[in-house]
């Protein structure tokens, strides 16, 4: 056998020739099956003496001329060995030659041919298969991965191709909607949703064609590698049998020593990579590295391949790259140090198959290193995906974090109505999910995080949190009012992909001030410092709100069984009507808030509990009975079209209620009825006398006591109610009783 100078690796010579050299790892790793039959088989014949031997190795000449080319070269070799055998193929033939040689084995060195040969054999057969596997396992994952990256990136390409249909309609729509400001708003809007998911998608290219480069020069190679070590592995420990068996032989044999040095000789001379260097040999091919990936345009939205710079898209990309850059350092870090552990794991399996080192335990040292190249790989993924972000974002519009002043965003979850600031709508939801900026209260949907400016104040109080809650909303406000006449309604911007000014935020975003407080334990008879930010003492009138006229559609049949004398739904059944004589607000689940006035639909009548279950408009709930008055059946008229008038749009403030302050005016009902399973009243009581400073606030004496609605959340204000009035008092005036 010609002695290796350069020991080539699988990696690096064959490529993404997983599959065949997994099937002649496989095979080699098969081949122990024979190895150990051989020797088992040869425990029994030894007591037959020798005319058992010269059939054993007769028969297994066969089994090897069969397989030879197989295990030499593979399955499928681009290149025909000939006549040649590997290293492995030749020692064994000089193995099966010299057994005819040994005609007086004895029955001792039968069983030991059994107890430490055949059966550490098996299980070291067993062990290198289960590695194998394991190695298979991660080559498919690596597959899969590499597909859900290409599927992920498709998905990409859809999405962007949806929102390119959608700018398209929203275009078309425009050009014949009635509200041409609106429609050009919610144009505008869309235009910009679609650069996001364009400069999107231009990153998820990137970062499938580096993920795909590290699949096929790193990720692959080096799976190809492990299954070489598991060959190699294979080789060293089928020649640490022979070698055992040669000198069970040799101790036996006097008469054969000479033919037994001959045979250690030549499985000395088997070096494991012998074996994969002929294997590599006879299956070297032409490789062809897929494409990169390259950008689509959609077909109803052509454009290039260049990033959309405008302002609301540096926005988006800035808070990217920020993202990128504040993970980049510390996956660079971990990815060093996991590099720094494969390679240490590298040397001592290099250590271990020259056979200077002694201690460690080769499958624990393949083990180990498959791990730590798993962690790697995992820990790698993701250095690329933010270093190819980072260098992507940069690459078009530069390092736009420098001088950001970024917020300390955190997730939320907000239990009470809450509004967006940047697009003013309202944070929905059972569980309104959104971010919360920790420094100075800058409240966003998930959605809009990525399209927040960097522009934090810094850490703000309670004063000043509120003071730029307001300007926040009132911008948002002013965003969604249209500022052209109606005369200039109809001039319409040019359409091209030039005009990507930022679109218009809408949505509808109006909250109640409310605050509630804790029992407290003043140290003093000194009342304290009443807080400087009360609940305001009315909402704005819409006058003081400019707003654009509008023009309503009919009502959809759901509310049309409002109007006198209809039915719900077009049904000839006559509903029982009714009228709130009191104003009444909700205090638990399944009770309605009704305005006094307001005409009902009575679903269930009380039935004893002094509770009558209504409806009000599209919406159900209880109310209680002495509250309302049922009012006699009407005659069926014709439907008069209702004049809804001029809604104005509140200002929405940071909200910490769901429900808006009481007027003070409000008519008081009687005694309500407790519900069944209804939440027990708490009450809190006045510990210094307080005189109101506005009609939004409640006078108080020490001991008076007042029924708590909300308590204080913060800006020190404390809900109350009494007579049937709800007020706010200093939170640090009264204590729970």
């Amino acid at each position: 056998m010609a002695e290796a100078e350069i020991a080539p690796s699988f990696g690096t010579v064959l490529k993404d020739g997983f599959k065949p050299a997994n099937v002649y790892v496989a095979n080699n790793i098969a081949f122990f099956d024979d190895v150990q039959a051989y020797f088992r088989e040869r425990s029994a014949a030894e007591k037959r003496y020798s005319a058992e031997l010269s059939a054993i190795a007769k028969k297994y000449y066969d089994k090897k001329a069969k397989k030879s080319t197989s295990l030499s070269v593979g399955d499928t070799p681009t290149m025909t060995p000939g006549s040649l055998e590997s290293a492995s193929m030749t020692t064994w033939s000089t193995i099966l030659t010299k057994l005819e040689l040994v005609a007086s084995e004895h029955d001792r060195l039968a069983n030991e041919f059994i107890t430490k040969i055949a059966d550490p054999i098996k299980e070291a057969a067993m062990k290198l298969d289960a590695q194998r596997k394991r190695q298979v396992e991660y080559a498919e994952k690596l597959e899969k991965e590499k597909e859900a990256q290409y599927a992920a990136l498709q998905k990409v390409k859809t999405k962007y191709d949806s929102v390119c249909q959608d700018v398209e309609s929203k275009r078309k729509k425009s050009e014949s909607a009635f509200d041409k400001a609106k429609a050009q708003s919610s144009f505008q809007h869309q235009l910009q949703e679609m650069n996001n998911m364009k400069n999107t998608y231009l990153i998820a290219i990137n970062v499938t064609n580096k993920q795909k480069e590290k699949y096929y020069h790193e990720f692959l190679p080096e799976v190809m590698d492990n299954l070489q070590d598991l060959a190699e592995f294979r080789t060293m420990k089928l020649n640490g049998f022979w070698s055992e068996a040669t000198q069970l032989e040799f101790s036996m044999l006097q008469n054969c020593s000479g033919e037994v040095d001959h045979m250690a000789k030549e499985i000395v001379r088997n070096e494991p990579q012998l074996d994969s260097m002929m294997y590599m040999q006879h299956n070297t091919g032409a490789f062809q590295e897929p494409p990169d990936k390259v950008f689509e345009p959609s077909p109803v939205w052509h454009d290039d391949d260049s990033m959309v710079t405008d302002e609301p898209a540096k926005i988006f990309l800035r808070n990217v790259l920020n993202k990128s850059k504040g993970q980049l350092g510390e996956l660079r870090r971990e990815v060093d140090k996991k590099r720094r552990e494969v390679e240490a794991s590298k040397r001592a399996k290099q250590r271990v198959l020259e056979g200077t080192e002694q201690t460690q335990d080769e499958f624990m040292v393949l083990t180990q290193l498959f791990l730590q190249q798993e962690d790697l790989h995992q820990v790698d993924r993701k250095r690329l995906t933010a270093e190819v972000e980072t260098s992507t974002i940069t690459s078009a519009v530069g390092d736009v974090t420098l001088g950001a002043k970024s917020h300390n965003f955190k997730s939320q979850t907000f239990k009470i109505p809450t509004n967006c600031d940047l697009c003013g709508e309202r944070i929905w939801g059972l569980s309104a999910k959104g971010f919360d900026c920790r420094d100075c209260g800058y409240t966003c949907h998930s959605k809009c995080e990525m399209k927040v400016p960097a522009e934090c104040p810094g850490e703000l109080n309670k004063e000043e949190r509120k003071k730029y809650k307001q300007e926040r909303q009132e911008l948002a406000n002013t965003l969604l009012k249209p500022t052209a006449s109606s005369s200039h309604v109809n001039e319409m911007p040019d359409l091209t992909r030039s005009n990507t000014a930022s679109s218009v935020r809408s949505g509808y975003a109006a909250s109640a001030q409310r605050s509630i407080s804790g029992p407290i334990s003043p140290g003093d008879d000194t009342p304290p410092d009443v807080p400087n930010t009360r609940p305001p003492a009315a909402l704005p009138t819409p006058s003081s709100v400019p707003r654009a006229n509008r023009i309503l559609a009919p009502p959809p049949p759901t509310f049309i069984s409002e109007l006198p004398g209809s039915a719900p739904n077009g049904g000839g059944h006559q509903e029982q009507k009714a009228k709130m004589l009191y104003t009444f607000e909700a205090g638990a689940e399944g009770e309605l808030s009704v305005p006094e006035g307001r005409e009902l639909v009575v679903l269930e009548p009380d039935t004893g509990s002094g509770w009558t279950r209504v409806r009000a408009g599209y919406k159900e709930g209880n109310v209680p009975t002495s509250y309302v008055e049922i009012l006699p059946p009407s005659t069926p008229t014709a439907l008069v079209p209702q004049h809804t008038g001029q809604s104005g749009r509140p200002p929405s403030t940071y909200s910490n209620s769901g429900s808006s302050i009481a007027a003070s005016t409000k008519k008081k009902g009687p005694a309500v009825a407790p519900r069944r399973g209804a939440k027990k009243l708490q009450y809190v009581e006045a510990l210094y006398d307080y005189q109101a400073g506005s009609d939004t606030e409640h006078s108080m004496t020490v001991g008076e006591r007042f029924v708590l609605i909300k308590e204080d959340q913060g800006d020190g204000w404390t809900e109350v109610e009494k007579g049937g009035v709800t007020k706010s008092v200093p939170a640090n005036y009264v204590q729970a009783v």
